[in-house]
């Protein structure tokens, strides 16, 4: 049962952050890094994916899928994670704090996902 819930609130989670990427873009081409081309667009992209992701996590045919979507999601963005980090210290954002801790809070949702690709 414990295991069911967490999997509830996983897929809850991405689908609610895949959604906000289309109604608020902006906040996600902000932590963007400089470096890559068509930000709007991978935004677009990238909340798409989390809501598949979320999406197929639901039925156990496709949850190991979408766990692994999920886990390739997770390490594809978190360029923008540390360049959210350097955008706060820069500009000593009084939320730095958060930016730092969501570093290795990555590495604690690539585990959470993968626990459902077994």
């Amino acid at each position: 049962m414990r295991s069911r819930i967490s999997l509830y609130i996983m897929a809850a989670i991405y689908v609610a952050a895949g959604i906000n990427h289309f109604i608020n873009p902006e906040i996600y081409i902000g932590i963007m890094p400089p470096w890559l081309p068509f930000q709007t667009e991978l935004v677009y992209i990238s909340g798409g994916v989390e809501v598949a992701g979320g999406l197929l996590l639901l039925p156990a045919a496709s949850r190991n899928i979408g766990a692994w979507i999920i886990i390739g999601l997770l390490l594809a963005v978190f360029p923008a994670n540390i360049q959210m980090a350097i955008n706060y210290y820069a500009t000593k954002h009084p939320m730095l704090w958060l930016a730092l801790l969501r570093l290795p809070l990555q590495f604690v949702l690539v585990w959470w996902a993968w626990k459902f690709t077994k």
